[in-house]
């Protein structure tokens, strides 16, 4: 029988264990560290709070370069859909100029926070942006912005933990648990 949990008024049923998270995130880390160990320019990842929290410090651990982290918050859900507006809510104070920005985010769907982060971050002239996803769900995707390293491609459906959540609970979960409707 499959794992399921009750998070406020809604059900969910495990869909990604820990295991494969950390697989992913395995993955995505030694992709970076390749890509990145000849870069001469100074290297700072900006995680996308408040969903990306555990990702980028479970990557973060295994980043093998010199290199610094600071973090964006950006918010455009509300319950269980995006509401399609961007709001900018703790902005960077962090010099990017001529250096290589990595963008760690949880999770690209339709790609509206992402294509907004990117074009403020065009503003502090960085040499280079990277994203760098958890999750992707490209049924969503409406952008053409390159996602560089994708952990895992999920089905265009609501999802909760390592990170994600239903207004406000569900994050600490060390599993993805998919909405069963």
């Amino acid at each position: 029988m499959t794992k399921r949990i009750k998070i406020l008024d809604k059900e969910f049923e495990l869909s990604i264990p820990s295991s494969t998270i950390q697989e992913a995130v395995n993955k995505i880390a030694n992709q970076l560290n390749n890509d990145l160990k000849n870069i001469k320019k100074e290297i700072v990842f900006i995680g996308i709070l408040n969903g990306s929290f555990m990702f980028a410090s479970d990557l973060f651990k295994q980043i093998e370069l010199p290199c610094k982290i600071t973090f964006l918050k950006l918010a455009s859900y509300q319950g269980t859909s995006s509401t399609g507006v961007v709001k900018s809510l703790i902005g960077i104070n962090e010099n990017l100029r001529d250096k290589i920005v990595i963008v760690i985010e949880d999770i690209v769907d339709t790609g509206e926070t992402l294509d907004t982060i990117i074009c403020q971050l065009k503003g502090f002239e960085p040499a280079d942006i990277r994203i760098a996803t958890f999750l992707f769900k490209p049924q969503a995707y409406k952008k053409q912005i390159p996602l560089n390293y994708v952990g895992i491609e999920v089905p265009n459906n609501f999802i909760i933990g390592y990170g994600l959540d239903y207004d406000g609970y569900g994050r600490n979960l060390p599993e993805i648990y998919t909405l069963v409707k």
